[in-house]
Formats: C-alpha cells, structure tokens, sequence
C-alpha cells in the first residue's frame, strides 16, 4: 500500500565497534531526534549488559565471579543467554555461549589486539576444559550460577538481539515500517513509503571479482531478519595458513575449511545471527542436514577453485525473491 503522506527517512550512530541505521517510513514534518536518542539509548544499555569489551560490563563482572556463585542478571542478558543455551542444546555445542576462554586464547574479538600467534595444543586443551554450555545453571528466579572460569562470550548473538531491541523500540514509537541495519545484520517489517518492500541484496562482490557472478540474492524483510557468518571478512593469516575466527568449540580450534559466507533468515535477528555462527561451524553437509531437519532456510557460498557455489535449503529457496524477467 502507498503512503504518500509518508517520507523515507534514515538514522544511523556507532554501537559494539560499527555502524546501526534505521531506514523508516516515517511523516514528513516528525522530529526524529528523540527517536534517534531511544535507539541510542537502548543500545548502550545492551552494550553495558552483554560486552565482553566494557571491563564494567554484567557479562564481564560475571566472567571474573568467584567460583560457585550466584548472579541475577538483567532482562536482556537473562534472555539471550537462555536462548543461547537453547540453540546451543539443539546444535549439539556448534554455537556455545562458554566460548570465551578461547576466543582469548586465539585472540578473537574483545582480545583482537593481542599478538597474533598460534596456541599450543597444550593451551587448546586447557582451555577447552573450560569451555562447555552444560556447565551454566539457572534458577527459577533467573539466577545464574558462575560455576569458576566460566568466561561467557555473546558476540555471535548479542548483535542479533539488538537488532530485535532496536525493531521494538520503533515498534513501541508507533513507528509501522523500518528496515534496522547493525553491521550488516537486518531486521525489517512493512515496507517503504511507496509500498514496495524492503529488499536486500545479499552480499555478491565476491563472485563477481572471480568472474563467475552468482544470480542476484534477494531477499524481502518483512517480520524476518537476516544474518551472515563466515571467512569473508573475520579471519587471519599465519605461515601461509588463513584461520576464521569462528571456533570450533569442541575443538578449541578455528573451524577448517570455513565457507567464504553462511547466511541465515529467521524470525528474529538474535535467532539468526546465533544460528549462522552455529551453521557455519557445523560445515556445509552437516549443517545443511540439521536445517533440513529444523525447517532453517540456510545458504552456504563456498570458493573453490577460484568458483563459488552456493547450497540452498529448501526454507531458504522457498524466501528467495525472484525477479520479474522480460
């Protein structure tokens, strides 16, 4: 449906080391300062919950409890981290929120500025001990026990749920149509002011470079949200070997062989943002079973030999936008 009386607005800010916008449908004459600032607001307040990067954060004082002790958690962290444990259980530990010890190890994320070097198998399997979602306990009252060097690391769900909070912050502003955008995860409802839909484009510059173009991914965000995973842009080299910085948890190793982009539709962003981590490590053949068996729409894109292929599930397919032709 067209909505003349409505404009095509866009805001934008920094948050968890990128950049968030919002493109909205929104009346020509509104003042979009104070929604500018709830989004803003509502960020910060997940950041100061849930990043590992912030050494007062909830989730960085939980990391350094004393052994067997008890934590209420917020709401938001309370959330994603049952959530977490929810798509850790159904992955059998392919995405596990006690990754943390080696995230630190490998020196991923919050510790991305340590001295690239490759761990000894002795540090892995240390380190390895420590990790493992079986070990987390909540009470009924939403208390959460540190049972001693749990070190639990969000960053491959937390984006995700942001996205959902920001989507209903401007649920909550009246706002009918937007398209949220953080770093590259997307959440979209409604649609532009002329009535068309909000279309994505998934990303193509990589097969193009190769010279063996892919037909156009795209993809309508309407209640659905779309999440990436991969070696694409998260990875390092060292002595001629290229390391992902997705971790294999079981094996305390960057995942071997990772597909150059694993994208994820879902619902919610946190959903899909948790599953592409936890797709992605599973690999290709076994990831694309368990979302046959789950009904998740999954798309792997894989380089070999200087070609790209992409694996579809039938979920996925059947999302995919096809363009009219002549």
């Amino acid at each position: 449906m067209n909505t003349p009386n409505l404009n095509l607005a866009t805001l934008g800010g920094y948050t968890m080391g990128t950049t968030w916008s919002v493109k909205l449908a929104a009346p020509r004459r509104l003042d979009l300062h104070p929604l500018h600032n709830a989004i803003q607001a509502r960020l910060d307040q997940i950041v100061a919950e849930m990043s590992t990067w912030e050494p007062n954060s909830h989730i960085s004082r939980f990391n350094r409890a004393p052994v067997r002790s008890w934590h209420p958690l917020p709401n938001d962290f309370d959330l994603v981290l049952r959530t977490a444990l929810d798509i850790a259980m159904t992955s059998n530990g392919a995405f596990d929120p006690t990754v943390g010890p080696l995230v630190r190890l490998w020196g991923f994320g919050a510790y991305s500025g340590n001295h690239k070097q490759i761990p000894t198998p002795e540090a892995i399997t240390l380190a390895t001990t420590r990790v493992g979602w079986q070990h987390l306990e909540r009470t009924t009252d939403g208390h959460w026990l540190q049972p001693g060097g749990t070190e639990l690391d969000l960053s491959a769900i937390a984006k995700g749920y942001s996205v959902d909070a920001v989507a209903a912050t401007l649920h909550a502003k009246g706002v009918e149509h937007a398209l949220v955008d953080i770093g590259g995860e997307l959440y979209g409802y409604g649609h532009k002011p002329d009535g068309t839909p909000w279309s994505v484009l998934v990303e193509m510059d990589l097969t193009h470079q190769y010279g063996n173009p892919l037909p156009p991914c795209i993809l309508q965000l309407d209640g659905l949200a779309v999440a990436t995973s991969g070696d694409r842009w998260h990875h390092f080299e060292h002595e001629g070997q290229r390391y992902t910085h997705t971790i294999d948890p079981h094996q305390g190793t960057p995942i071997p062989d990772a597909p150059a982009l694993v994208t994820m539709i879902a619902s919610s962003a946190m959903h899909a943002d948790a599953w592409a981590t936890a797709l992605n490590t599973l690999g290709r053949e076994a990831g694309l079973a368990l979302a046959n068996t789950l009904g998740l729409a999954v798309r792997y894109l894989e380089h070999n030999n200087d070609a790209f292929t992409a694996y579809y599930s039938p979920a996925f397919t059947r999302l995919l936008h096809k363009p009219a032709t002549a």
